[in-house]
């Protein structure tokens, strides 16, 4: 009787501890998500804030937020290397795939709808703009998931990009963005 009151103590025990150093991991996860996040916001504001003290004539101050945006990369790729969020190109796809498909059909109508009831034209604007990208996204990644599921990189020649609502395009680009009308002379090629 003894010897089992001894070892339910010592399971009681072992799994107090084990619950406690269970949640002190998922507080570390969570920590690391939060600063993955951090990070990867001021990597791009700092980028913006380059282009922005390009733009007024500082382009030391510009190269010291752009030099600082790449830090913060680093920063966040390390969070990422921690978290295990970096894994095979398929599963990346996949998760590119779901991530694009989400934003497209639940996360950008909602937004929409309440910049709607909000009365924020600006804020539509941009939420319809990107919730139409995002669903050329998902499809380009879905066709090079299937490159990659075949054993075969994408065939591509140039990837085009309009500057303004960020639509993309394989190889040819039509002569205005059918999203927001922007020239195709404006487009960044990749």
């Amino acid at each position: 009787m003894r010897r089992t009151i001894v070892a339910l103590l010592a399971c009681a025990f072992a799994v107090g501890a084990l619950s406690g150093y269970l949640a002190q991991e998922m507080k570390t996860r969570d920590n690391l998500d939060a600063a993955f996040g951090g990070e990867s916001r001021a990597h791009m504001n700092y980028l913006l804030y380059s282009d922005r003290a390009k733009e007024d004539g500082f382009k030391n101050v510009s190269r010291l937020f752009y030099a600082t945006s790449y830090a913060e990369s680093v920063h966040a790729r390390n969070h990422a290397n921690v978290l295990g969020t970096i894994n095979s190109t398929s599963e990346n796809l996949k998760s590119a795939v779901g991530g694009e498909t989400y934003e497209t059909e639940k996360m950008y109508p909602a937004f929409y709808d309440v910049a709607v009831k909000e009365n924020n034209t600006k804020a539509q604007e941009t939420f319809r703009e990107a919730g139409a990208v995002e669903a050329v996204h998902a499809g380009l990644y879905q066709k090079a998931e299937n490159s990659v599921d075949s054993g075969k990189d994408l065939e591509l020649k140039t990837v085009y990009v309009c500057p303004v609502c960020g639509n993309t395009f394989i190889d040819s680009a039509p002569d205005r963005c059918p999203i927001c009308n922007t020239p195709s002379s404006q487009f960044m090629q990749f």
